[in-house]
């Protein structure tokens, strides 16, 4: 057989990969807002000499770093997509930016309990007007770039991809999501705090919003973590969809799924490996078929064994 009678059964393994995803453009966006924000702050604490806004400047140093990882996840996922030593695609990009993110939102977390400790023994005296303001300049940023990121905005699948659930979605755009709303976070707990100083003097509040901040953002760390980790090393996907994988094929009454592995290879998009037994086997194509598109198979691997009396025959 010449190598071109096969070229109608081969396929690339791009699986959309090559296209520009909707969350690159506001991550890119956002990442370009904190920036800004981040060397206004810096510039402006240097020259009038506040530690207040030099300090959330630094802070906000941080979040252009884990931003700019996301953005660059994305980048090199489209850039590299139709590298065939990606056996599946560069999907799994998507998932490491966000693995990253989680574990520098990790770093953010225990930075932030270790200095709120410290502020517990050795108080400091706080320029509450000044930090207050900071404190609202930077909530109102955050609110706009939390609006941006907002994965409801997100229309790179349908609501029908939805059973696909969420933690197999983009943990790209999810893990730059949690590193803003982090900031957001500080910013709200730290305006709290800080009138709680000003107008009541209670001080304390400053490094116990400090701790509750950092407990939260360690949630919403281990959540991308677990997540993300899963798709990484090759986790099953969902049960609700190997579920409707199995009933599609076994409707007809005689085949049977013998064994189903099904794993993430890029956000909402799935690969699976089916094996069927069966006493009057289908046709492979016929198999292939009876399983709904929205389900996100991209590439699906079929054994059909046929049923005897003595035992089993594999037909494909």
């Amino acid at each position: 057989m010449h190598q071109n009678n096969i070229e109608p059964w081969q396929h690339d393994h791009t699986f959309h990969q090559d296209q520009k995803r909707s969350g690159e453009k506001r991550t890119l966006l956002v990442a370009v807002i904190t920036a800004m924000m981040m060397i206004v702050e810096i510039i402006a604490g240097i020259v009038f000499g506040s530690m207040a806004l030099l300090a959330d400047g630094l802070h906000m140093a941080s979040h252009t770093v884990a931003l700019s990882i996301n953005v660059f996840a994305y980048v090199y996922a489209r850039r590299h997509a139709k590298n065939r030593q990606f056996t599946f695609g560069t999907g799994k990009v998507n998932a490491l930016g966000g693995f990253t993110g989680a574990v520098l939102l990790g770093m953010f977390a225990i930075v932030m309990a270790w200095e709120s400790v410290k502020r517990f023994i050795h108080p400091v005296s706080i320029a509450f007007d000044q930090a207050i303001l900071v404190a609202t300049i930077g909530l109102v940023v955050n609110g706009v770039s939390i609006f941006i990121l907002d994965s409801k905005h997100d229309h790179d699948h349908s609501d029908e991809e939805n059973i696909s659930h969420d933690h197999h979605g983009d943990h790209n755009l999810r893990s730059a999501y949690f590193h803003v709303l982090a900031d957001a976070l500080t910013s709200l707990l730290a305006i709290f705090a800080l009138l709680a100083g000003k107008y009541f003097a209670f001080t304390w509040m400053d490094p116990l919003m400090g701790i509750v901040g950092a407990i939260l953002v360690s949630r919403w760390s281990l959540g991308l973590l677990r997540t993300s980790s899963g798709i990484l090393l090759d986790k099953q996907a969902p049960v609700l969809i190997q579920k409707e994988i199995k009933k599609c094929i076994e409707s007809d009454g005689d085949s049977r799924v013998t064994d189903l592995h099904l794993w993430a290879i890029g956000p909402h998009i799935y690969s699976a490996i089916i094996s069927i037994v069966a006493h009057h086997p289908k046709e492979l194509e016929e198999y292939k078929k009876s399983i709904p598109s929205h389900l996100g198979l991209a590439h699906v691997t079929i054994e059909i064994c046929k049923c005897r009396e003595g035992g089993f025959s594999i037909v494909t």
